[in-house]
């Protein structure tokens, strides 16, 4: 299918045109400003004095806190919450004026999708970067009259670039959202993917600004970046002015959806075909359609391992410990785990495949940046223990083959496979394919998914649960067994 060049027309006067008529609408609901008001004004200066009162609290207790890492993480939830708040703004950007009887003139505008579609959604991202900034400003004029403490300016431009980048992702998801649902009370109602995801990077970002590892920051908001194009890609391919309006209803049909899911996992029916044909036709041609995000997975399991193994240089574990990982008697330590049975590897094996529906789960709910972590995790342990045990003598490519490839020339491909197939699966409906709805879309990653699950990956798994409990420790005994 190709696109029509005139709904793709783009002209600056006219985005701005659009943009004008946004923020005139915003600033008459005073429903919404005041609210952003008072979070830009009244907020931060409730953050000085919390902060003030927390140092002060930690301080008394023996712990050691101070405003070199509070302010920063403080600096983020300042400009966070007007964010939050304006989000209403971009949810009800499209289906907010179908309801209000207003969006039937502007449609019928010489404007193209393209030059609506991108004037809404900067006019809804205006507020709530403006607000973000001015509560940020308002909260550091309040921190210095009282403790007489400013950022560095590079301190500052993170965490006002980071506010940038959260607003301009979040806007970006509501308003494709306002795009493609009837109603203001399903946009509230679907909001929850775009608010979760932001709570939990939030939780995270807490954490790496209380320890002082700014630096991460940088890389979160490439990340972040890399989640506004693909929003920007789906809103702009998604967007038709003709449906906005021909949408009269919402409906979940779970009957008419699993009947898609079981057709789309059993594939094309193919008279006298077997099972190794519709295997190799169907599963392993998943896998095909898989390779570029199974090659996006290699690359984060060989940044994982290097990233483990760089930073066994900066955290070293206790001497006494890794001297006895390295030199101490493995044989015996095998045997008290019980690992090298039949019941331990039936234990390594569940224990693997519930490993990857939790990743599965979390990807879902993160675009797949959780589950390239969750299994990023295990090489990066494994690169980390090297670079521990290079430090008295000890290989690390020696102890790396040792301990992981043994069983690992399954487990990884596993991993990988996994990896790529979750990838696909939370990352289909940024680019439906043409004829096809978001959800049906979704569905269809969802069925190549099962079918590698199921029929690549679990397999992949048993065969590493035998070769990790019978295999795996008689390489390692023979090579560092003492």
């Amino acid at each position: 299918m190709r696109l029509d060049p005139r709904r793709l027309s783009l002209s600056a006067r006219r985005i701005a045109i659009v943009i004008r008529r946004e923020i005139r609408d915003q600033f008459r609901d005073w429903r919404i400003f005041t609210p952003i008001v008072i979070l830009t004004v009244v907020f931060p200066s409730l953050m000085t004095f919390t902060a003030e009162r927390m140092i002060a609290y930690v301080n008394s207790t023996g712990g050691t806190l101070d405003s070199e890492r509070l302010a920063p993480f403080l600096m983020m939830v300042v400009g966070f919450f007007p964010i939050s708040v304006s989000l209403a703004l971009a949810l009800e950007s499209f289906v907010g004026e179908k309801e209000r009887l207003t969006l039937e003139p502007l449609l019928a505008t010489p404007l193209s999708d393209l030059e609506l579609f991108v004037g809404k959604a900067l006019a809804s991202m205006l507020t709530p970067i403006v607000s973000s900034q001015l509560g940020i400003l308002v909260y550091l004029g309040g921190v210095y009259a009282q403790t007489g403490w400013l950022p560095a300016p590079g301190l500052y431009l993170q965490i006002a670039l980071l506010a940038v980048v959260q607003a301009a992702v979040m806007v970006s998801a509501a308003v494709v959202i306002s795009s493609q649902v009837t109603s203001v009370r399903a946009a509230n109602l679907l909001a929850s993917f775009v608010i979760i995801p932001f709570a939990m990077l939030i939780q995270g970002l807490a954490v790496l600004m209380l320890w002082g590892e700014l630096n991460l920051l940088w890389w979160i908001m490439l990340g972040l970046a890399a989640v506004l194009t693909g929003l920007w890609r789906m809103g702009v391919r998604l967007f038709r002015r003709e449906e906005l309006l021909g949408r009269e209803l919402d409906q979940l049909d779970l009957r008419a959806g699993w009947r898609f899911f079981a057709e789309a996992f059993r594939g094309e029916r193919r008279a006298g075909e077997g099972f190794g044909g519709w295997y190799r036709r169907e599963v392993l041609g998943a896998v095909a359609r898989t390779r570029l995000p199974i090659g996006v997975m290699a690359v984060v399991l060989l940044v994982g391992t290097g990233v483990g193994y760089a930073e066994a240089a900066q955290y070293r574990l206790p001497e006494a410990l890794t001297r006895d990982v390295a030199f101490g008697d493995v044989a015996s330590r095998f045997d008290e785990t019980g690992i090298s049975s039949l019941s331990g590897a039936i234990w390594i094996f569940l224990n693997n495949v519930r490993a990857i529906g939790l990743a599965s789960l979390a990807g879902m709910a993160s675009w797949g940046v959780l589950a390239l972590l969750l299994l990023m995790l295990p090489l990066g342990i494994a690169g980390f223990l090297s670079g521990q045990l290079a430090s008295f003598g000890v290989n690390g490519a020696v102890f790396f083959s040792a301990f992981v490839l043994p069983h690992g020339i399954f487990e990884i491909p596993a991993a990988l496979i996994a990896g790529g197939a979750i990838l696909r699966m939370s990352t289909s409906f940024l680019a439906p394919p043409p004829g096809r709805s978001i959800g049906e879309a979704w569905l269809l990653s969802v069925a190549d998914w099962a079918r590698i699950y199921l029929l690549v990956v679990v397999p992949l798994l048993f065969l590493a649960a035998l070769a990790e409990a019978f295999v795996t420790p008689q390489v390692v005994v023979a090579v560092l067994g003492r």
